[in-house]
């Protein structure tokens, strides 16, 4: 039997009870029938990964009793993702992926093209929550509020942005002019494409890094885990 992981924003060490966040203790004792004693791990980004036990359980309420540390906490190399506002199930999906594929930061933009008008940070960073759960990271990524595409662009620094531009004569990823374990960051447009302004304003950004995905052209969720997993293997910490 497989033990629960479980983000706790709170200080883990041991010795410590640590009272479980809101819906946890539903799924812990409901869903996974759970009890006192049986074993958990928690974590977060600031203590690493903790073995803890059930110290005590309710219909709403759980209290966990930290024993030993199993991970200790380990520096994550930045690799953000900027896609355009999709409708909630591919949008979630999304979320659910970038993940697991190590994004640190989420975020929706609204473009010309763009099928959604808005994105619910709060219920996207439960999802982000729950896949880092499952896939054992330490870190759970930002997910931020949807913003237009320009105000985020003027907003930039640090890392350069790397956008998936079908159609175009642009490199592939794996000739980007872009040093391995820097920061690294993706934009993926609507399903319809940038507009010509669009594209105009992103080639005159010098921080943005045109790149083709492949010879096919991609759904937008299609293209945002194939373009992470390809800056993961060839720039980030998969390399």
């Amino acid at each position: 039997m497989s033990i629960p992981r479980l983000f706790v924003d709170q200080p883990l060490a041991e010795g410590a009870l640590v009272e479980a966040a809101p819906g946890q203790a539903h799924h812990i004792g409901t869903v996974l029938r759970r009890g006192p004693g049986d074993p958990v791990r928690l974590f977060n980004v600031r203590d690493g990964e903790w073995a803890a036990t059930i110290d005590s359980i309710r219909k709403d309420r759980a209290r966990f009793a930290v024993t030993t540390q199993t991970r200790p906490p380990a520096a994550e190399p930045e690799c953000r993702l900027v896609i355009a506002a999709l409708k909630r199930e591919p949008m979630d999906w999304v979320v659910e992926k970038a993940t697991e594929l190590g994004a640190t930061l989420i975020q929706p933009v609204l473009t010309q093209r763009s099928v959604a008008d808005r994105a619910n940070a709060t219920r996207l960073t439960g999802i982000a929550r729950a896949a880092a759960e499952q896939c054992e990271r330490l870190t759970v990524p930002e997910v931020a509020e949807a913003q237009p595409l320009h105000r985020v662009l003027d907003g930039w620094n640090g890392a350069k942005l790397v956008v998936a531009m079908e159609r175009s004569r642009a490199e592939p990823p794996r000739a980007l002019p872009v040093p391995p374990g820097s920061p690294i960051a993706l934009l993926v447009g609507p399903e319809g494409g940038f507009t010509a302004a669009e594209l105009d304003d992103l080639r005159r950004r010098p921080f943005v890094v045109p790149a083709a995905l492949g010879p096919r052209i991609l759904r937008a969720e299609t293209a945002a885990v194939a373009g992470l997993a390809a800056l993961q293997a060839l720039l980030g910490d998969w390399a």
